[in-house]
């Protein structure tokens, strides 16, 4: 990813904090917010291609009360 890319990309982001953060969080706390949210956000991308079998898996063992699937 090329500098340019990555400023985007990160004005982007701060931009988004501005207009939806603004009033409910003091802007030096932003990070404890966006850095969370992008994780999470990051986690469900890569987990999105399995989540059929999960759900499938769930399904099988659903009836039988298994507990911490």
């Amino acid at each position: 990813m090329d500098n340019q890319t990555y400023n985007s990309i990160v004005n982007f982001i701060w931009g988004i904090a501005d207009d939806c953060l603004r009033d409910v969080y003091v802007r030096g706390k932003y990070r404890d917010v966006i850095l969370p949210m992008t994780v999470i956000r990051r986690l469900d991308a890569v987990l999105e291609e399995t989540k059929p079998a999960v759900l499938t898996t769930k399904m099988t063992y659903n009836p039988l009360k298994a507990k911490n699937l």
